[in-house]
């Protein structure tokens, strides 16, 4: 099966080490989140603290469409992933409308 653009640039981000998965880890972060995924399969106290931290980074909170963010990540059970690269982010957000949608929660 081939990876979408998105699933690649994710994929990219890993690879830097600029992914960081799972809500503590995210949580921690002070600056230099750009992007944040949010796995389909999050409870709602899930969701509501995903969109404080998208207001807290001031970006972009995206959903994929049928597919667990795990399955995106590489990560098992992963709820929440962290893009800390602005280009990556940038790049993930140009292609993510087909495999996304966009949670209306955060400040993108």
């Amino acid at each position: 099966m081939q990876r979408s653009r998105a699933e690649s640039y994710i994929g990219f981000c890993r690879k830097a080490g600029r992914l960081t998965c799972g809500f503590n880890a995210v949580e921690v972060q002070k600056k230099g989140v750009y992007l944040l995924l949010l796995c389909t399969s999050a409870s709602e106290n899930a969701k509501k603290s995903a969109e404080k931290l998208a207001n807290k980074f001031r970006c972009t909170l995206l959903v994929p469409k049928g597919r667990l963010l795990s399955e995106l990540t590489g990560k098992e059970n992963c709820k929440l992933a962290a893009v800390r690269d602005e280009g990556l982010a940038k790049a993930i957000l140009s292609c993510a409308e087909d495999e996304f949608i966009k949670y209306p929660g955060g400040n993108g």
